[in-house]
């Protein structure tokens, strides 16, 4: 790959203009799918890299994008930001990280702003701290994307997968097995906690349309979903007279966490308990069991939160939230099915 590759030698090897070029290369929405995956194949091969200073002096843009999540330390956000990353560069945007560790001020602080005082053109922000009213007190000059189960009721751009739905599929797979006192990981009852509640309705609707009693008491809240919650909560439910046969975990961090309890008591899975996860993370494919969990297409989740953040940057004029959904599938694993 060449450092001097120009517009025109994409738009030579890509047989169109060079406007088309520039028109998907600054995330511009006239151009056709297949024109556009053309660019940016021919984008690709060639290694072409946009100018990022001189597009900066002349549209008064800073060429970055910032992405804002709670913890980088949970893998489903690294996996994501990879995608971002790689969908932002071939648009020639830098990506610039931020961690908010959840912190209601700083998560405000970063919407409120001006993009005049920020770094960064727009935002893709997946908010843990703040509710649906501390939203809406956003900069109306940012543009700005939402990631994750966020109910935005059209005020904002949001990017997710129907939550409630892979939620019910998870919890009907462990009914589906003939499981009968099926526990819930990680509910969430409080304002900022929606992905969360809506993964408790996934799970109670599953319930009702299998005709299967739900039991109240185990459904246990968490306040992360992380390891030592999961572990901390499958601890509790062992300690209960009457168990659970099957555990669904609302994160796959928290199912290896129950996991890793269900083993140091000397329980099998999933023979005696079995676990289902959410996320898909690299990790849960090798674990001892392999652990069956909802897959999101990060890939596209990623790609779509770019390709709407561009469009709102490149727009004159405030643009009408929408819902943006992504596919998700349940991959049934050993923690489930068994070998």
């Amino acid at each position: 790959m060449r450092g001097d590759v120009t517009l025109r030698d994409v738009a030579q090897l890509a047989g169109v203009s060079s406007r088309t070029v520039s028109n998907v290369v600054n995330g511009y929405a006239n151009v056709t799918e297949r024109t556009r995956a053309r660019v940016l194949q021919a984008v690709e091969q060639l290694g072409y890299r946009p100018n990022l200073l001189a597009r900066s002096l002349v549209q008064g843009r800073s060429g970055q994008i910032g992405v804002v999540v709670p913890y980088l330390d949970t893998p489903y956000f690294s996996e994501l930001l990879q995608g971002i990353i790689r969908a932002a560069r071939v648009q020639g945007y830098n990506v610039l990280v931020d961690q908010t560790d959840g912190d209601p001020g700083h998560e405000r602080m970063l919407i409120t702003q001006g993009r005049s005082r920020l770094m960064f053109d727009g935002v893709i922000f997946s908010p843990l701290g703040l509710d649906q009213q501390a939203l809406a007190e956003r900069d109306p000059g940012l543009p700005l994307v939402l990631l994750g189960e966020r109910v935005s009721q059209g005020t904002f751009d949001h990017v997710g997968i129907d939550d409630v739905a892979a939620s019910r599929e998870a919890t009907e797979h462990l009914i589906d097995l003939g499981r009968t006192r099926i526990a819930a990981i990680g509910d969430q009852p409080y304002p900022t906690g929606e992905a969360a509640q809506l993964r408790t309705r996934g799970f109670r609707e599953a319930h009702e349309r299998r005709g299967l009693a739900l039991h109240e008491d185990l459904v246990i809240p968490t306040p992360r979903f992380n390891r030592a919650d999961g572990a901390g909560a499958m601890r509790l439910l062992l300690d209960r007279p009457d168990p659970p046969d099957a555990v669904f975990c609302y994160s796959d961090l928290v199912a290896l966490g129950a996991i890793h309890e269900l083993v140091s008591r000397g329980l099998r899975v999933p023979q005696d308990v079995a676990v289902i996860g959410y996320d898909d993370i690299e990790d849960v494919a090798y674990a001892n069991p392999p652990v069956s969990t909802i897959s999101p297409d990060k890939e596209m989740i990623a790609a779509t939160a770019v390709e709407r953040l561009l469009l709102r940057i490149a727009s004159p004029g405030p643009l009408p939230g929408v819902e943006l959904r992504a596919p998700h599938r349940l991959v049934a694993r050993e923690s489930t099915i068994g070998r």
